[in-house]
């Protein structure tokens, strides 16, 4: 990038620039026309001057000049128009010349607010395509949040100085020194008033915003740290809630904010008193125009016309001079961001651009061994972790890599992953360096697996698939009105020096997946989730994923109609109580009251949560039957009962996790309440007392709380007023409510819940694993099972993959990079979540997948926690202390010193 942002913006805009520079010179004219007309009006029909009789005339745009060799010549003889008629013509000139003046700033800011986005948008994708060619070693010593607070923030003053380079300085100094130039025109002396102001504001006030320039880097750069800093605490809030450190980083954001708000404070005060003095002698020129002007004008050297031509003309002086002054604080303040980002992303080593080139030809095989020449690794610290290590990968040979903890085989494979680059040495494939190879060859034809894998924020089968998202292979199908503004996507891409590639298309590499379209995409998805034995977690996922009917009419048919053949599975294996259906007319014990008196769940605001007890319609129908005082009376009695049994508990108890009606910070609110509401009648209670009783009793189950609270008499009376709640349900509400209904889909349920559509049975304690082990037998039909693991496969890992379990980010690791068709796949230590059986099941499955592909060629290349695991490769490489140790087949290393310790 330049070294200077003047520079950088003169290279990328340099034909707009002059374009609008051309603007800025031609709006000038009708600038200068507009201070010189209210002299003409109030000298000329105004005071009468050249209208002296009565029937006085003048002519009106009379357009004559006299050129050399040719003589006067009239373009246009003009109007003859009396003093009335001259007052409306001059004035309607004036209104056309503020038209024109406003429709030239109209033009020239838009026209520069495009040309900085166009360039903001330049430098933040140049900034993000050098982070994207960093070396690996540079991302151990940034933090991700400074980084993307530099392209974001601290760039966009950037945007807006773009427009203003060139064109502020020519603008408001042309309307100064055009304003200038006029008051000079009409009186010499007023001219030199005015011009020793603006000398002095032009020197002084520069002079002084140097120390708000010093202040506002202050400001960026603690404004930065404090983005680093919060982003530390979002990563590492685990260890700060494992180590009681949280007070420790309040207080240090609390430093870190006291000292951001002494920069403010001390930039406002600084600011504030540059911005006076401004505004002072500003004000003072208008004083001494009315003084002196009014005395040139009482002495008759000065007409009114003048004067009022000139304090109009010096209305406008202040304005562009302040704008100037203020343009070139801005100037020096983008600078010195520019510089300290140029810094920032200026790193050696980076990545060539010809490496990163994109390509959407097939990747051809590498030919030739993997081989490591005198390899020599090192840490940040400078610490050797490989030393002078050669050794040769032949294609489809399995290797394991075994040695202890750092023993240098970690290295070598990171190496090979190019995740880490050698300090000496190099590794080649045939004759070619690895780190010469373009990405399009190394990325796609050797696949690298940690067991640190990031994913990111999108579906699961977002991340499956991402390794396979080389190029835009197929054209996305737009219609007309997309395809318009497509078309300007790509022109404006271009002009902002950004690649036109559209993200809307087909970037799934299929035949990298052993795949021919879309439409077997899926079986090789199939085969590498169960390799590495994920297909039951989608599964479960899927479980508790909601479907769109709409969308999935067939599956929710088929999901409705599995109602009945769970029954009867149930009904075959003796176990028809452990589920409990709902049903129109009667109360399910295992349900809550809530859910028994809506028989349905609330999606709407005017019913979900603690809503539902503010609802007008919802209360009249509850007290209409007496049901409010029996939800009362029931919820005062739980509260009764919470407080006595779990008021003396530590917060972290483990019994709280059965109080689902209270947490532990409501113990002692509802302690103050039942003191408050004791010996006091239903009707003596407020609304906001009773709701906070009433709701008590709404997450209420019997068999799961065992307060004999719930009466035959209360679920009679609940079944009574649910139906009455139904039958006159207002049209407003009806959409607030999914209601259940056996021949019906419920799109606001899992697809779980829709398929039990009732409750597990809380008399067996495995009943919910049960359930579900049926209930995925069921889904796992023929042309059932492809549809479900679908919508697994469209479930949200979260930020970072932090929605789903450790050893499911593992998997999910392993099957990103098995889906690939690679010639190496370098497994470094993958799996160390799991337990030992799981990984020698996966480590089998893999080894045997891999061999069994249609080139059969792929070599595997595996850094083993587990020793044991050994005999299943055809070549064992023994690491100790940063050295190759041992080289060989499994029997031929028997006796080395080195295997017997890491075997024993």
């Amino acid at each position: 990038m330049e070294k200077g942002l003047t520079h950088y913006i003169w290279t990328h805009t340099r034909r707009q620039q002059l374009w609008i520079l051309l603007i800025v010179a031609l709006s000038m004219i009708p600038y200068f026309l507009s201070f010189d007309l209210p002299k003409q009006i109030v000298n000329g029909p105004i005071q009468g001057q050249g209208f002296e009789g009565e029937a006085a005339r003048q002519m009106f745009m009379r357009i004559e000049y006299n050129l050399p060799f040719v003589g006067n010549v009239v373009f246009f003889p003009g109007l003859e128009l009396n003093r009335l008629q001259m007052l409306i013509a001059l004035s309607m000139v004036f209104l056309a010349l503020v038209v024109v003046n406003g429709m030239f700033k109209l033009y020239i800011n838009t026209y520069k607010g495009r040309l900085g986005e166009r360039l903001l948008r330049r430098i933040r994708f140049e900034l993000v395509d050098r982070v994207l060619r960093f070396p690996p070693a540079q991302f151990k010593r940034v933090k991700g949040a400074e980084i993307a607070s530099m392209i974001k923030d601290e760039v966009e003053p950037m945007g807006g100085f773009t427009g203003d380079a060139f064109v502020a300085p020519a603008l408001l100094g042309g309307q100064a020194a055009t304003a200038l130039f006029f008051i000079f025109v009409q009186n010499i002396w007023l001219g030199m008033i005015a011009g020793v102001i603006v000398a002095v504001q032009a020197v002084l006030i520069p002079r002084m915003r140097r120390r708000l320039l010093v202040l506002g880097r202050e400001r960026q750069l603690t404004a930065r740290e404090l983005a680093g800093r919060v982003s530390e605490i979002v990563e590492g809030i685990g260890t700060i809630h494992a180590y009681d450190t949280t007070n420790f980083e309040r207080a240090d954001v609390a430093s870190r904010l006291g000292r951001i708000f002494k920069i403010r404070y001390d930039l406002y005060q600084w600011k504030f008193l540059v911005k006076f003095i401004n505004n002072f002698l500003a004000s003072v020129t208008p004083f001494l125009f009315y003084l002196i002007g009014g005395y040139l004008a009482l002495q008759g050297r000065l007409d009114i016309g003048q004067l009022v031509a000139v304090i109009a003309a010096y209305k406008d002086l202040p304005g562009p001079l302040k704008e100037l002054i203020d343009w070139d604080q801005a100037r020096q303040d983008v600078q010195v961001k520019y510089n300290q980002v140029v810094e920032q992303f200026k790193v050696d080593n980076m990545v060539d651009p010809a490496i990163q080139k994109m390509s959407v030809e097939e990747a051809a095989a590498l030919a030739g061994t993997l081989a490591a020449v005198n390899l020599t690794m090192a840490d940040d610290s400078g610490a050797r972790t490989l030393e002078h290590v050669s050794v040769q990968f032949a294609p489809n040979e399995f290797v394991a890599i075994i040695g202890g903890a750092a023993a240098g085989g970690d290295a070598l494979a990171e190496a090979i992953g190019r995740t880490v680059w050698p300090e000496s040495g190099r590794i080649s494939v045939g004759d070619r360096d690895l780190f010469e190879l373009p990405e399009s060859v190394s990325g796609r034809r050797i696949t690298y697996v940690s067991s640190d894998a990031y994913y990111f924020y999108g579906t699961l089968r977002d991340n499956l698939l991402y390794g396979l998202k080389h190029a835009p292979l197929r054209d996305a199908v737009y219609d007309d009105a997309h395809l318009n503004f497509r078309a300007w996507e790509k022109d404006e891409a271009r002009m902002a020096g950004n690649p036109d590639y559209d993200v809307h298309s087909d970037w799934i590499d299929y035949r990298g997946a052993g795949a021919t379209g879309p439409e077997d995409l899926f079986r090789s998805v199939t085969s590498v989730l169960d390799c590495v034995y994920l297909t039951k977690d989608i599964m479960e996922l899927a479980l508790r994923s909601t479907v769109d009917p709409t969308q999935n009419e067939a599956l929710a048919r088929h999901i409705v109609g599995m109602r009945h053949t769970l029954r009867e599975e149930l009904d075959k294996a003796n176990l028809s109580n452990l589920v409990v259906p709902f049903e129109p007319d009667r109360y399910n014990i295992e349900a809550t009251v809530g859910e028994n008196l809506l028989f349905g769940t609330a999606i709407g605001e005017e019913l979900v949560g603690r809503a539902i007890g503010r609802n007008a319609y919802f209360r009249e129908v509850v007290g209409r039957n007496g049901l409010d005082r029996m939800l009362y009376q029931m919820g005062y009695e739980i509260a009764e009962n919470a407080v006595e049994l779990f008021a003396g508990l530590p917060p972290d108890h483990p019994f709280f996790q059965q109080l689902t009606f209270m947490t532990p910070d409501d113990i002692p609110m509802y302690q103050q309440l039942l003191q408050k509401l004791k010996g006091k009648d239903f009707s003596e209670t407020s609304d906001d007392d009773k709701h906070k009783i009433i709701r008590l009793s709404f997450a209420y189950i019997e068999p799961r709380h065992r307060f004999g609270l719930l009466t035959e008499e209360l679920m009679s009376k609940i079944v009574d007023v649910r139906l009455q709640f139904h039958e006159n349900l207002p049209d407003g509400l009806k959409g607030a409510i999914d209601r259940y209904d056996p021949h019906s889909y419920m799109a606001s349920a899992s697809i779980m819940d829709n398929v039990l559509f009732g409750r597990v049975s809380h008399r067996h304690a495995d009943g919910p694993e049960r359930v579900r082990a049926m209930v995925i037998a069921l889904l796992s039909e023929p042309g059932l099972y492809d549809e479900v693991l679908s919508i697994g496969l469209e479930f949200n890992v979260g930020s970072g993959g932090r929605r789903l379990t450790q050893v499911q980010r593992q998997k999910l690791n392993m099957a990103r990079a098995l889906l690939r068709r690679s010639d190496y796949y370098v497994f470094n230590r993958p799996l160390p979540a799991l337990d030992a059986r799981s990984q020698e099941q996966i480590c089998r499955d893999v080894l045997a997948l891999v061999r069994d592909r249609e080139n059969g060629n792929a070599a595997v290349i595996w850094v083993l926690s587990n020793t044991s695991l050994t005999d299943l490769f055809d070549r064992v490489l023994i690491f100790d202390k940063g050295r190759l140790v041992g080289d060989g087949k499994l029997t031929d290393l028997a006796d080395n010193a080195t295997f017997k310790e890491l075997v024993s």
